[in-house]
């Protein structure tokens, strides 16, 4: 059974950072497409970063380029999500996404698996 469970989410004040880890079970995260999503009231779930391989580039959303970072740990087999210079609109669930299914990796379609999230609020 596979399952992915998201951590590290919380308040923070426009201008902080934030580290979410995404811990997952029952499927290995090396030499997969791993990638984090959010969605915030009323709005679609936009993709944010995804990645594959340690040594190859991520991919990242137009609204995060530069401000995030995506990694994995193949040996504690999670992936994080390090958020810096966050804003009031990245205020969202955030969730945690495994098994591409189409070679789209910022699509939320493209995904078999997803976690529960973790909320972040973003102060002004």
């Amino acid at each position: 059974q596979v399952q992915l469970v998201e951590s590290g989410g919380g308040s923070v004040q426009a201008g902080g950072s934030l580290k979410l880890s995404c811990a997952v079970s029952g499927y290995s995260v090396s030499d997969r497409w791993m990638a984090w999503f959010r969605q915030a009231p009323g709005k679609e779930r936009e993709g944010l970063a995804a990645m594959i391989y340690s040594g190859d580039l991520p991919v990242y959303g137009d609204s995060v380029k530069g401000r995030f970072t995506i990694s994995k740990d193949n040996t504690k087999n999670t992936v994080d999500l390090q958020m810096s210079s966050l804003k009031p609109e990245d205020t969202a669930m955030y969730y945690c996404a495994a098994d591409l299914t189409r070679a789209r990796p910022l699509d939320p379609n493209a995904y078999n698996f997803w976690g529960q999230g973790t909320q972040v609020t973003v102060s002004s």
